[in-house]
């Protein structure tokens, strides 16, 4: 690992193919969660930095959209290369910043990985449409175009795979692409620009400009950004996505969640509370596709939660870089506040506290961000525990009496990311798939992301806009169809035509 990345030095911006400073003076800490310390400052940009990177890459733009796609895709394949090489000093980092076990770290950069090689296939993905003699004489066909300029705003708790839903098919497509990371885990931005300018990409096509709300609003408001791809919470998608679409750009801008599991009394109980404590707890639920709502149909209830609790007591909650633990810290001091304080809210509720995840400590790392898995019990649609997102690994039992109760408390929530039924019934699972109003849906999977090919996102109000990330809706997204009608002067009939033109 090469020192820039594990040294005490700012973490700065990538701009014109080079590290770039920045002529502001701002920064904000940016922290080892397991040691509760500062370990390094990251740089937050001024609107004179965002300008910059703007500039960089409509520069670069012309010559990168009239590269053939097939020497596009070579440059991705390179860069897949040297991901695959670099996989685990990616982990290291995000372990180092966010707090997630180094395999589960491991695991989004395979996640990631599977992009780029989606991406790596652009010229067919390219493709358009030809229709021979569609009126006499003429012919009519398609080609998608890239857009220009764009931007992705991606969050803490993916610092490597979202951000890949994003720039590989956008840069593939022809784009000039602008990561504003996380700035709570900034470093992994800076390690995939030093490799993509390795494999090739030429300077100004990907920048990253680091930042708080003053980069967003720049990136917002500027004429020459074309479109915006976000990923966070639900207040903020909203932001985004209303204030991106008054400034004419195109937006995706993929929201919160609150993601259900129900538990069908014919399910296999031992495997539902694995895929319950994996979901739940895993990532320490910081996970916008983690389960946080257990939802116990007839009698499952009294069966499962003894189990749950067992299993909640017994996680390996311990520094991320040891590779027996199960889960870490939490990313931030405020997160955890703001997690302990929805369990306390829970209890003032009325839920019923099962296990209590407050108050951990792990020896030796006692001024870490660390708390235990916590489960309620007993939870009811009123409550806020139940309506919110907490992001952390806290999981609520809710009790229904049947099937058609279940549909109705998941289509009800405001929220439609991801959901997931654990039945042995193949009827049951087809009329969940078909009747559940929430947009990736698992059956006897627990986190159903979808695979690179068929794109991720969800519904309601965990989506603002009409596309999903990466897959065929990404290249969709990153580009804009033309339709060309052609025909030649011999097969050009004399004289004017003030009618609508039709097939003739």
């Amino acid at each position: 690992m090469t020192a820039a990345f594990t040294d005490s030095a700012d973490i700065v911006h990538f701009i014109d193919g080079k590290p770039f400073q920045g002529a502001g003076e701002r920064s904000q800490a940016v922290f080892n969660p397991a040691h509760g310390k500062e370990a390094r400052r990251v740089k937050l940009a001024e609107k004179g930095d965002v300008e910059a990177a703007i500039a960089s890459a409509k520069k670069a733009f012309p010559k990168w959209a009239d590269t053939p796609p097939i020497r596009r895709a070579r440059v991705m394949l390179k860069f897949l290369e040297l991901v695959n090489q670099h996989k685990d000093e990616l982990a290291a980092i995000i372990t180092a910043e966010h707090g997630k076990v180094f395999t589960d770290a491991q695991g989004e950069v395979s996640r990631g990985i599977d992009i780029i090689e989606f991406a790596c296939g652009i010229p067919q993905l390219l493709k358009g449409d030809f229709t021979d003699q569609v009126s006499t004489g003429i012919d009519n066909w398609t080609l998608r175009q890239p857009l220009g300029v764009v931007a992705g705003i991606t969050p803490f708790n993916f610092p490597v795979m979202v951000p890949c839903w994003m720039f590989p098919v956008a840069l593939a497509a022809g784009n000039c692409f602008i990561l504003k990371p996380s700035e709570r885990d900034p470093s992994a931005s800076l390690l995939m620009a030093r490799l993509l300018t390795e494999a090739g990409l030429p300077d100004g096509v990907f920048n990253v400009v680091q930042g708080d709300k003053l980069a967003v609003d720049t990136l917002l408001e500027h004429p020459d950004v074309k479109a915006i791809s976000f990923v966070g919470s639900t207040p903020i998608a909203n932001y985004i996505y209303e204030t991106g679409a008054h400034h004419g750009k195109r937006v995706q801008a993929l929201g919160g969640a609150k993601n259900h599991m129900v538990v069908m009394p014919d399910a296999d109980l031992d495997q539902a509370v694995d895929a319950l404590v994996g979901a739940g707890y895993g990532s320490a639920g910081e996970r916008c596709m983690a389960i946080s709502v257990a939802v116990l149909v007839g009698d499952v209830a009294d069966k499962i939660i003894p189990k749950l609790a067992e299993r909640a007591k017994a996680l390996i909650v311990k520094n991320g870089m040891e590779l027996d633990a199960e889960m870490g810290p939490i990313v931030t001091k405020q997160a955890l506040e703001r997690i302990e304080g929805y369990i306390a809210t829970g209890v003032e509720e009325g839920a019923e506290l099962v296990v209590d995840g407050r108050g951990f400590s792990v020896p030796g790392h006692e001024a870490g961000f660390f708390t235990g898995g916590t489960l309620f019990d007993k939870v009811t649609p009123e409550m806020r525990i139940y309506k919110e997102e907490i992001f952390g690994p806290v999981l609520s039992c809710v009790r229904v009496k049947d099937f058609a109760e279940a549909v109705d408390l998941v289509n009800d929530h405001e929220f439609g990311n991801g959901v997931a039924c654990y039945t042995r019934d193949g009827h049951i699972a087809r009329e969940f798939a078909r009747r559940i109003q929430v947009g990736m849906v698992g059956i006897n999977v627990p986190i159903p992301v979808p695979m690179a090919w068929h794109g991720f996102g969800g519904w309601k109000r965990s989506l603002f806009g009409d596309m999903h990330a990466y897959g065929e809706e990404g290249v969709r997204f990153y580009t804009k169809q033309k339709s060309v009608m052609q025909r030649w002067p011999e097969s050009t009939a004399k004289g004017a035509e003030f009618v609508m033109p039709t097939a003739k």
